[in-house]
C-alpha cells in the first residue's frame, strides 16, 4: 500500500508550483522551504544470503572527487544577491525557478518509480516495509543530490526541492497506511535524523575507498544487520557504477528535465558506461 503511486499529490504540487510562478511574473518572491521532519518505522527482517560475483577492492590513499572532469566555476553574483542570500532567500538564477522546481519533482519521481524495490529487498534481505522503502529511496536521492550540487546555485536550489518532494511523499504514504498524526510526527522526526546522518556517511564513503563506503551502507541501508559480505559488495559496486553513470549526464538537461535513468542492480558488464539518449524538451523547459 505504501508504494501506491500518488498521482494526485504530484498534480497538486505541479499546480501549486505553476500558480506561484505565474504570480512571480508580476512580483518576484523568493521561497525558502525547509524540509519537513521525518521518521523511521523500524521493523526486523530476516537475513538470507545473496550471491554475486566478487570484484577487485577499490582502494585510494587520498580523497578524490567523484567527477573526473574539471569543476564548474562558481557563478559571479552581485552584492545585492549576496545580501539577500545571506538572509536566507534565493537570488536570480540561471534558469526560471518554477522550471527547476518541476525538474526537481521529476527527478525525485525517477528515484521512486524507476527503481526495482522488490529486487533490492530480495538481494539485500530487507523486509518489505515503509522503512526499507525509505532507506532505498534515500540512497538514490542522495546520488541525485551529489550530482546536482555540481551545477552551481541552480543545482543547489534544485536539491532543496528534491528533498522537499521526498518529505511530502513520505508523509502522504504514511497517511495512506493509516498512521495517526502523533506517531507520524515522531516517525518523520526520526526519519529526518536518519536521512541527514546518511548523507554525511555516504558523502564520506563515495570520496573514500570501498571499505568506508561499505561501512556507510552497512550502517544506513542495512541498519547494522547485514551478515553476508557479498550483499555489501553488491551495493558498493552498484553505488560506484551509478555515481559514475549519473556524473556523465549533461547538467543542463538535468536542470531542465530532471530525467534520470538508473543502471540495473545486477549486470554483467558493470564497468561500461552507456549514456542515455539526450532528453527532449520544448522552449519552456518542459
Amino acid at each position: 500500500m505504501y508504494r501506491r503511486p500518488l498521482q494526485g499529490v504530484v498534480r497538486n504540487l505541479l499546480n501549486a508550483t505553476a500558480s506561484r510562478a505565474a504570480r512571480a511574473k508580476v512580483k518576484t518572491s523568493c521561497l525558502t522551504l525547509a524540509p519537513e521532519a521525518n521518521a523511521a518505522f523500524q521493523l526486523d527482517g530476516s537475513s538470507s544470503p545473496s550471491f554475486t560475483a566478487c570484484r577487485t577492492l577499490h582502494l585510494t590513499a587520498q580523497l578524490s572527487s567523484v567527477k573526473e572532469t574539471p569543476h564548474q566555476l562558481e557563478e559571479e553574483v552581485g552584492p545585492f544577491t549576496k545580501m539577500i542570500e545571506a538572509m536566507g532567500f534565493t537570488g536570480p538564477l540561471k534558469y526560471n525557478k518554477w522550471k527547476i522546481k518541476i525538474a526537481a519533482l521529476r527527478m525525485y519521481t525517477c528515484c521512486v518509480e524507476r527503481i526495482n524495490y522488490d529486487q533490492f529487498f530480495d538481494k539485500c534481505s530487507l523486509p518489505d516495509t515503509l522503512n526499507s522503502w525509505f532507506l532505498v529511496a534515500q540512497l538514490h536521492v542522495w546520488m541525485c543530490l551529489v550530482r546536482m550540487r555540481q551545477e552551481g546555485r541552480a543545482g543547489k536550489y534544485m536539491c532543496r526541492y528534491i528533498v522537499h518532494s521526498m518529505w511530502e511523499d513520505v508523509e502522504q504514504r504514511s497517511k495512506i497506511m493509516g498512521v495517526d498524526a502523533t506517531h507520524r510526527k515522531e516517525a518523520l522526526k526520526a526519519m529526518t535524523e536518519t536521512f541527514y546522518a546518511a548523507l554525511f556517511g555516504y558523502d564520506e564513503g563515495v570520496l573514500s575507498d570501498d571499505r568506508v563506503l561499505a561501512a556507510a551502507l552497512w550502517r544506513n541501508l542495512f541498519n547494522c544487520e547485514c551478515e553476508d559480505p557479498r550483499q555489501l559488495e553488491l551495493l558498493v559496486q552498484y553505488v560506484r557504477k551509478q555515481m559514475q553513470f549519473i556524473d556523465s549526464l549533461n547538467g543542463e538537461d538535468l536542470l531542465l528535465t530532471g530525467e534520470v535513468k538508473w543502471r540495473p542492480l545486477e549486470e554483467h558488464n558493470a564497468q561500461s558506461i552507456l549514456k542515455v539518449a539526450t532528453p527532449t524538451y520544448n522552449d519552456t523547459g518542459l
